[in-house]
């Protein structure tokens, strides 16, 4: 598992004083943008289809400005879009620690999402085309949330050696939750947990 942990001061200003940082990634530009690429290509062919068909019609009818945007809006609405991603991108880090699953994110502030393993009731990687031809992947955990009642997923996207993060994760997790569930002196003997600092061992 690939990682550099000179990144891990993204993270200084949510870190917990006792908290460690495990991984450090970043999303592919590409991977990360794909959706506001796609988005402004077919707003494009949008506007190219129906702009030279549409506007002629508009001026016989003797309609307003507002009217002639109906057509470059959706292609104006794809470009900033585009734009705030390829800003948020360079604020967008990924991170795991002994303690909690983190994203940092944001195109002109700086926002941060933490998801403590013991809400994490799923998590999943997906490579898909694309990132297979780059050597990379998306992790996506679920953590209860929902929109509308749709799942609303926290996501790696686009990181480097996604399977062995994915590993590293739930190993992390898998200690981390049986360390809570039988702490201390209740700690079966067969569990030796990870006493009280994880390292990993």
């Amino acid at each position: 598992m690939r990682t550099d942990l000179k990144l891990s001061p993204q993270f200084d200003a949510v870190k917990d004083r006792d908290e460690h940082i495990l991984w450090v990634g970043r999303p592919n530009l590409l991977v990360f943008s794909f959706g506001g690429i796609m988005g402004t290509t077919i707003g494009l062919l949008w506007m190219c289809f129906f702009w030279p068909r549409l506007v002629p019609g508009m001026r016989e009818l003797g309609l307003g400005f507002s009217a002639y945007m109906l057509v470059p809006g959706p292609f104006c609405i794809t470009v900033v879009n585009l734009i705030w991603l390829f800003l948020a991108h360079r604020n967008t880090y990924y991170a795991f620690s002994d303690k909690r699953f983190m994203v940092r994110s944001g195109a002109f502030g700086t926002d941060f999402k933490a998801i403590d393993y013991d809400n994490i009731s799923d998590i999943e990687v997906t490579v898909n085309p694309i990132e297979n031809l780059l050597g990379v992947g998306t992790i996506r955990a679920y953590s209860g949330r929902t929109n509308m009642r749709a799942p609303m997923l926290d996501k790696f996207v686009g990181i480097p050696d996604p399977y062995g993060v994915f590993k590293r994760i739930k190993e992390v997790s898998v200690d981390i939750k049986t360390d809570w569930k039988y702490p201390n002196a209740t700690r079966p003997e067969v569990n030796a947990g990870y006493r009280t600092k994880y390292n990993g061992e």
